[in-house]
């Protein structure tokens, strides 16, 4: 909403040293949201003048038509100007810039030779002067402008302040200068000069002529409904200079006397209103529903299918207008109009806002329906209008027709203490009241604490004590409330899965990978490029009733998807080595699927909170993360390294060390990942699979140790060629994607230290070989069982195939880390241990030394 000081003055009686800035840091301090100040023409230095054209010589002899104009500007002589511009003709009567005068852009007049000619000054357009971005031709006056010669700086509104002011949908009164001095009135504790109580000295109504009829088909979504009959108007009257004026400063571009005084009387009360055609209309004017598949075309020239939810404004033939956003093409005004039908109305603002956002058109009008107007402002708004419309364009009033129905009278319990509770300060009830009455609150029973408060028809936002709360609060200014701490009890802070998440998150972020959030959203594109099908338990099957995007409609069941989308965005812009993971909630399972309706009159029973949450899908904890790249770059030392399979399980390994867990890899088979580098992954607590009884933490026996009695919690490796394909990631691309609900239920919040030798420890290296089928994980397992509990960790260091193992085989080769707790171990315990892990993977998987 733009606003004029000049125009908030004429009803709030501010001192002439308050500025637009002042009134912009009242308006702040009060919570309205002014994004700027503004002024007319700035950058305009000196001025400009009316001029009136005497003749206009076509020069035709250039490659664009150039026009030779004599202007008088109140000289002994004309000027002889050169223009472009082909709007004007004789006699018409312009803005005319001087020599030295500086326009906006820091465009300095000069008299210079052009053309053939001297032109000696510039006839200037709207967008030239700063006054707005109009630049088809140039600013013609009206005759009633002034003399040639005299100054135009005060006519045109040169050098007038604007307030830009960003209006929240709970204030929908801001949306008017009525509104905005309202609250600079009361800002500054000046009066305040309602314009809607101004009597608009209508004339008596013709008896020539009955006023058209009006009426409501449906009173609960048109409770009120006004109409007023103009005829024999004068269709070509002008607008006046100064109504033109303050629309373009409000941002609105003159278009007609009619439309210009509804669009004006919009600006000044915020009562939105529409002037029909009354020789295109036949029979009674009402509000009423429209036919399923009916066809309308609004004035923007759009052919509209209306929904029985439309509500339009009608006759007996066809709909004349979308109630409270658009009026129809068909019974527009034009220059031949000569009787008027002013409407003006309430209309609900859940209709009016559901119909703007069905057929996406958010104009002036359905932006104050939507918001809210003042109920009973519609017949006062009209009055003016018809008045502005009889003045300047002439005509006869016929009267106005007009339905009501009954409106009950909102009344709100107040406590008068409420306001210093809330802001934990001391607020004199006095002052208490004084704020609700100047807002225009009308108090009830106030001789004690607790009082009968009904808010004015323009607030319909006031429904509870805490929104007058908010009024006093905002009024006596939200910097004044002391800023407090709450103090937290003892002994409280973040709760153990909070702590345990965020472990994770220093986790992964130690490795390298950077924490990103997607939207929770994700579409069947994405979920057939993971090779989830139709039969998968986690193919995404909660559908939003509402996408933000058709083309990701449901809930994402998997992370993945969104982080693809995350990385194809870096790509793009050229961030070709990326690591990033994503910690958040995965939806699977859509509900039962039934509706279910919730009492108003008190908290639901525990039967229906069971019922809701039956509706609602299984949401879990996930950690996924993708790696894209090089994990390091090149340079002197060497080649860049890309990563591989080994990184992603390298990070889920991070994340299982982070919360004292084992992991256990295996292969997998997942249709997201390369089915020759896919690891399964299961977790058990730190030392679960170990048949040591001691762990330094980062026992590799227990992470490479058979998964019997482990917990799956997801895959890891590089993801399938056919999956980077659709999902627009490069090649050899890696991933994983676990269960972090799980990793956190397994994570007990006390874990035992890790028991420290100080004896000296034995190593063992042993080369394996084993048919290729063996996994290494396996071979571990046996090595762990078969060497006792004074091994202390296993790690595979080299695999080998080649020639100098048998076909079909390949060598793998482990260090074993042994050692006692309370004793430095003896030669033949050694042996022992070696002979006993030797022993154990020849009978389990017929491997030999090599």
């Amino acid at each position: 909403m733009r606003a004029p000081v000049t125009w908030l003055r004429e009803m709030a009686d501010l001192p002439e040293s308050v500025t637009g800035r002042q009134m912009a840091e009242r308006l702040i301090s009060a919570g309205l949201e002014v994004e700027a100040v503004e002024q007319v023409g700035i950058g305009l230095r000196g001025d400009v003048v009316i001029g009136r054209v005497v003749s206009v010589e076509e020069l035709t002899e250039f490659r664009k038509p150039i026009r030779w104009c004599q202007v008088d500007i109140g000289e002994k002589d004309p000027r002889g100007i050169i223009c472009g511009a082909r709007n004007f003709t004789a006699g018409d009567l312009v803005v005319v810039a001087l020599p030295g005068t500086v326009l906006p852009g820091d465009f300095t007049i000069t008299a210079r030779k052009t053309y053939g000619h001297t032109s000696d000054g510039m006839i200037c357009s709207e967008r030239e002067l700063g006054l707005s971005a109009e630049h088809e031709g140039i600013l013609v006056l009206p005759d009633a402008a002034g003399a040639p010669g005299t100054v135009a700086n005060s006519l045109l509104g040169i050098g007038e302040e604007i307030l830009d002011i960003a209006v929240t949908p709970d204030r929908g009164y801001a949306l008017s200068i009525r509104g905005l001095a309202r609250e600079l009135a009361v800002a500054f504790g000046q009066p305040f000069a309602d314009p809607a109580l101004a009597d608009p000295q209508l004339p008596a109504p013709s008896q020539e002529r009955t006023p058209a009829e009006c009426g409501s088909e449906d009173l609960e979504a048109c409770p009120l409904f006004t109409l007023r009959t103009i005829v024999d108007f004068d269709p070509s009257a002008p607008t006046p200079d100064w109504m033109r004026s303050r629309l373009q400063a409000c941002g609105m571009r003159p278009i007609s006397l009619a439309v210009d005084v509804t669009n004006y009387v919009m600006l000044e009360l915020g009562q939105p209103l529409h002037a029909f055609d009354l020789n295109k209309i036949s029979g009674p004017i009402r509000a009423a529903r429209a036919r399923d598949g009916q066809h309308f075309t609004t004035l923007d020239h759009v052919d509209r299918v209306l929904t029985a939810e439309d509500l339009v404004i009608t006759d007996d033939r066809r709909p004349l207008g979308l109630a409270g956003v658009m009026g129809g093409l068909d019974s527009e005004i034009d220059e031949q109009t000569t009787a008027i039908a002013l409407e003006a109305a309430y209309f609900d603002p859940r209709v009016i806002a559901r119909a703007a956002r069905r057929h996406r058109l958010s104009t002036e009008a359905s932006r104050r329906f939507e918001r809210g107007v003042d109920r009973m402002l519609a017949p006062f708004a009209s009055a003016r209008a018809a008045a502005l419309l009889l003045e300047f364009g002439g005509g006869h009033y016929c009267g106005m027709t007009a339905l009501e129905a009954p409106t009950p009278q909102i009344s709100v319990a107040f406590d008068l203490d409420d306001p210093a509770r809330v802001a934990g300060m001391p607020i004199e009830r006095g002052q208490v009241m004084s704020i609700l009455r100047s807002i225009g609150c009308e108090l009830l029973d106030a001789e004690g604490v607790h009082l009968q408060v009904h808010p004015p028809t323009w607030r319909p936002d006031l429904r509870d004590p805490a929104d007058l709360v908010e009024e006093v609060l905002r009024i006596i200014g939200y910097d004044a409330i002391p800023a407090t701490l709450p103090v937290a009890p003892a002994g409280r802070g973040l709760t153990l899965q909070q702590r345990l998440r965020r472990r994770v998150g220093m986790a992964l972020a130690g490795t390298g990978l950077i924490e990103v959030l997607t939207y929770p959203f994700m579409g069947e594109d994405e979920a057939d490029a993971l090779g989830l099908t139709e039969e998968s338990a986690l193919r995404p099957n909660t559908r939003l009733a509402n996408p933000i995007s058709e083309s990701e409609p449901y809930l994402r069941s998997v992370l993945l998807a969104g982080l693809a989308g995350a990385a194809r965005r870096n790509l793009a812009r050229g961030n070709s080595d990326l690591a990033i993971f994503e910690m958040g909630s995965v939806f699977r399972g859509g509900g039962n699927g039934a509706r279910v309706t919730l009492s108003t009159e008190g908290p639901p029973s525990a039967d229906a909170w069971s019922a809701l949450e039956a509706t609602l899908p299984e949401q879990h904890q996930g950690v996924a993360g993708l790696l894209i790249g090089s994990a390091s770059n090149a340079g002197w030392w060497g080649s860049a390294r890309p990563y591989d399979w080994a990184d992603a399980v390298a990070c889920v390994q991070a994340v299982a060390a982070a919360l004292g867990l084992d992991i256990h890899v295996q292969p997998g088979a997942n249709a997201a990942f390369h089915p020759g580098r896919c690891a399964a992954i299961a977790i058990t607590p730190a030392g679960g699979l170990s048949n040591t009884g001691s762990n330094t933490g980062s026992n590799t026996a227990s992470n490479t140790a058979s998964n019997t009695g482990a917990v799956m919690i997801g895959a890891a490796g590089e993801l399938h060629p056919r999956t980077c394909e659709r999902l627009g990631l490069p090649a050899r691309s890696c991933g994983f994607e676990v269960d972090l609900d799980a990793m956190l239920a397994m994570s007990g919040e006390i874990r035992l230290a890790p028991q420290i030798s100080t004896h000296p420890v034995a190593k063992e290296d042993l080369a394996l070989v084993v048919p290729d089928q063996v996994a290494a994980a396996d071979v571990a397992a046996s090595l762990i069982r078969g060497a006792g509990p004074l091994l202390e960790s296993v790690r595979l260091f080299d695999v080998y195939a080649g020639p100098q193992v048998p076909q079909g085989h390949r060598s793998l080769a482990f260090g074993l880390r042994l050692r006692a707790k309370d004793r430095t171990l003896s030669a033949d315990e050694i042996v022992a241990a070696r002979q006993g892990a030797l022993a154990a993977v020849e009978q389990d998987h017929g491997a030999r030394l090599r």
